[in-house]
């Protein structure tokens, strides 16, 4: 028996509509090319995502012993250990002994790497904006208040 065909949605109507109307497929819509213009900012600057996250946490928390930091940022040890690779090669952090603890390391910044840092804040803060452009300042504060009290970070 030849299969019906099935109706098509009506030319007006776009594809997945039920979908593209879900809070959380907005969300991740916006996310993903929020984060699309904050890695393209950071990458003019030499830094990968995972780079700023750790020099920034580093820069809060210095010094800092490596798995207190890979728990901070919630970062694999055997990830963390290669995003500290690339910094410290590239003279952005030092890791040497933890003077509360011999047997680990801490992490700090160098002046290079906080200046670097400075630069990558800035740029991402430029990239968050482009991201905001289409809404006011208080609409800007308003969604950012919103966001904070959905994403379970209030507080």
């Amino acid at each position: 028996m030849p299969e019906t065909p099935r109706s098509a949605a009506p030319a007006s109507e776009a594809p997945l509509a039920a979908i593209r109307s879900l809070p959380s497929w907005l969300l991740g819509r916006a996310a993903a090319r929020g984060r699309a213009l904050v890695a393209e900012a950071l990458a003019a600057e030499g830094l990968k995502m995972w780079h700023h996250v750790v020099l920034s946490a580093v820069r809060d928390l210095a010094p800092v012993a490596q798995a207190d930091l890979g728990r901070g940022v919630r970062l694999d040890p055997k990830d963390l250990v290669g995003v500290l690779n690339d910094l410290q090669g590239a003279g952005l952090v030092v890791r040497e002994p933890d003077p509360r603890d011999r047997r680990k390391n801490a992490v700090s910044l160098t002046g290079e790497g906080a200046r670097l840092l400075k630069r990558c804040e800035r740029a991402a803060r430029a990239a968050n904006d482009e991201l905001l452009a289409p809404l006011s300042a208080a609409e800007r504060d308003q969604f950012t208040a919103l966001l904070i009290r959905i994403s379970g970070t209030e507080g």
